[in-house]
């Protein structure tokens, strides 16, 4: 899960919908299943983003080829194992973390590879459901457990866990529909680059710019098994300030970086949120020095601010820059009479600026634009959709935005309740057996209802996926 300002409400509790698209046998992990998901668990695979240079390895390549050798047990195959071209970060919608950290460590692209598995021949985008899931976690971990009811372990349910009970889903619903894999194609994206803010630019991004996509699409995050067509993109900028340091027997000397910059955090925390119609506000990480004993002139202090739409986005920035100049002018007038602060009021808007780590990503909004993938999700294979008034989170699935199709995120679990982020994250057996089983309709339901129309004259993907040897087609080395 993408960094994300607010988090969703606490639906894993919901009960389960009726099983419309109904199996024979209800899909469930396997012991494999089980062994599978406790050697990814087991396996770091936090980024450079989460763990910082000189961190602990990253093992996303034996990560995938786990996942792969998984799939190929039930007919799926490897159409790329590999870093994206490096151009991928030559975009100014890249966040500057994401560029600094490729420009300290050449290796950083090389050592987070993205995985893409298909099921079946190429076949048209109308005819293809894709999956993403993603392999990377946050920062820490320790070792993998199952007690046999609950696997425990950094990402178990964010979004191990998931990734696992998808390929389930597919064996039960290949299982049952056998045109599953000749008719309708399955496709699975198993990135990198989805945590540490990196929004998804060099691992998700450019696999849907390849088409490797298609006409209903599902990002597999915690969503408490309801399906949400939404996601929301964010910003993140960092509020400078950079005066002149004093020792602490003088502090009228310099410039108090860290009274103004508590003041600022303090008067956005307040006055941003109204501002912000659609989006959430979290001031976060202030810093500015560690002594009792100097007076410290530099500092920063970080702001994520989520919005629905690129309009919300663009309005977003401006409010901020507004809000900014306002709470300046507040600091200003109410220290300007405290004499060890007096110098820091009268210069504190020329020592203080705003710059973005990120901003200008899209938002997905899917709501409305696909009927038939709604009736299907909904009547079809018995989901539930996300409530419209409960707010979306931020994924990948913003790089949808502009893509053909149908989009939704649908996982199991819940990001507070299991822990994401956090020590102790878990995923119940219960709960992974549900989604598997949630896979399975889906498909099976892709199978039997599709989209209005015959779809001809749709181009296939635009990858060459189906002559070997093809740069669609390469598992790249470490």
């Amino acid at each position: 899960m993408a960094d994300v300002p607010a988090r969703p409400g606490s639906p894993a509790a919901s009960a389960a919908p009726p099983r419309s698209a109904a199996l024979s046998q209800p899909a469930r992990l396997a012991p494999a299943d089980h062994d599978l998901l406790l050697d990814l668990l087991a396996t770091p695979t936090a980024g450079p983003l989460e763990t910082g240079p000189g961190g602990p390895a990253v093992r996303l390549w034996e990560a995938g080829r786990a996942y792969a050798g998984a799939a190929a047990a039930i007919g799926m195959r490897v159409l790329r194992h590999a870093p994206p071209d490096p151009a991928a970060l030559h975009r100014d919608d890249v966040p500057l973390t994401v560029r600094q950290a490729a420009a300290r460590d050449e290796r950083f692209l090389a050592r987070q590879p993205s995985l893409v598995l298909r099921l079946g021949p190429e076949l048209p985008r109308r005819d293809t459901v894709m999956f993403n899931v993603h392999l990377d976690t946050v920062a820490g971990w320790w070792p993998a457990r199952f007690d046999g009811r609950r696997f425990t372990g950094r990402g178990a349910i964010d979004a191990k866990g998931p990734a696992v009970a998808l390929l389930a889903g597919i064996r039960a619903a290949r299982a049952a529909e056998p045109a599953l894999g000749s008719r309708i194609g399955v496709l699975v994206q198993a990135v990198a680059g989805e945590e540490g803010g990196a929004m998804g630019t060099f691992g998700t991004r450019p696999l849907v710019e390849d088409g490797f996509t298609g006409g209903l699409n599902l990002f597999c995050e915690p969503t408490g098994h309801r399906f949400l067509p939404r996601s929301t993109a964010s910003m993140t900028a960092m509020v400078r300030v950079e005066g002149e340091d004093a020792v602490d027997d003088r502090p009228e000397a310099g410039h108090n970086a860290t009274v103004l910059l508590g003041h600022l955090g303090h008067y956005l925390a307040r006055a941003l949120p109204p501002r912000i119609g659609d989006g959430r506000v979290c001031v976060a990480g202030l810093h500015t020095g560690e002594r009792h004993n100097r007076v410290y002139g530099t500092g920063r202090l970080l702001l994520n601010i989520s919005y629905g739409s690129q309009p919300a986005g663009r309005a977003a920035e401006a409010v901020l820059e507004r809000t900014l100049r306002e709470a300046l002018a507040d600091f200003a007038s109410g220290a300007a009479g405290t004499p060890d602060l007096a110098r820091t009021a009268a210069d504190a808007a020329r020592i203080t600026s705003l710059h973005w780590y990120k901003r200008g990503l899209p938002a997905l909004d899917g709501r409305g634009r696909a009927p038939w993938a709604e009736d299907l999700l909904e009547r079809h294979a018995g989901l539930v959709r996300w409530p419209d008034e409960e707010p979306a989170f931020t994924c990948d699935a913003i790089w949808m935005a502009d893509v053909g199709g149908y989009t939704a995120v649908f996982g199991p679990g819940d990001l507070d309740t299991n822990h994401a982020h956090a020590a102790d994250e878990y995923a119940d057996l219960d709960d992974l057996d549900r989604y598997a089983d949630e896979i399975a309709r889906i498909l099976v339901a892709r199978v039997r209802h599709g989209p209005p129309g015959g779809g001809a004259g749709e181009p296939s993907h635009t990858h060459s996926a189906a002559v070997p040897g093809t740069a669609a087609d390469r598992i790249s080395p470490r």
